[in-house]
């Protein structure tokens, strides 16, 4: 009886551990991640990120289709489209499914933070004063839960500067908060390998707000 026991367990233990290391899962997310670094338009933006969806319904246990659909969604917002809030609101419901599979993610946090101050930048005058503190506190949330998030502090820096630029304050703040980023991101990279599948983006955004204060 033992000995059927111990092989059922070994039996699960083999079937389980096929799914968690799935090539064909890793294989999709790589294609399309590749795919990211060449979108320059919101059609090609919308085409991968629908490919992530095709994967996230494949893979529903698996939070990170969902979250770079996201992210995509809020790119194609900042940089593409003029009804921003439509993206924003697409990117959010995608964010909380995200945090179902996934709950206190710093990476999850810090975009749903991002996408705050996304469109809180549609209408800053009327929503500042509502979005500004969520955004915030967002973004301090993703750093309390991973300090080496180098994403969570360079859109805290981000927004710390956009607020100083606004109440007419000096960017020191904000300009440390980069560095710290800048540091963070050089940690990263040293992670990095062709089978790395987390987030990796944001150091530009990073490099621009220590370019502000030079």
């Amino acid at each position: 009886m033992k000995k059927y026991l111990f092989t059922l367990l070994a039996a699960f233990s083999l079937v389980f551990g096929a799914f968690a290391n799935d090539p064909a899962y890793e294989n999709a997310m790589k294609k399309q991640l590749t795919a990211m670094k060449t979108i320059q338009t919101a059609e090609q933006s919308q085409t991968v990120s629908n490919a992530f969806l095709r994967i996230s319904e494949a893979k529903p246990e698996e939070w990170l289709p969902l979250y770079y659909a996201a992210y995509l969604h809020t790119m194609t917002a900042f940089r593409f489209v003029v009804n921003k809030d439509q993206y924003f609101d697409q990117a959010m419901e995608l964010i909380k499914k995200a945090d179902q599979i996934s709950p206190n993610n710093s990476e999850i946090v810090a975009l749903q933070g991002f996408v705050i101050m996304g469109k809180l930048s549609v209408d800053p005058m009327n929503r500042g004063q509502e979005m500004s503190p969520q955004a915030m506190q967002l973004f301090g949330k993703a750093i309390a839960l991973d300090k080496e998030n180098p994403r969570a502090t360079t859109l805290m820096a981000q927004m710390q500067l956009g607020m100083a630029q606004f109440f007419g304050q000096g960017p020191e703040k904000a300009c440390g908060l980069a560095r710290v980023g800048l540091e963070l991101y050089a940690k990263e990279e040293s992670k990095v390998n062709e089978e790395y599948l987390l987030p990796t983006w944001g150091k530009e955004q990073a490099q621009g707000v220590a370019n502000s204060c030079q």
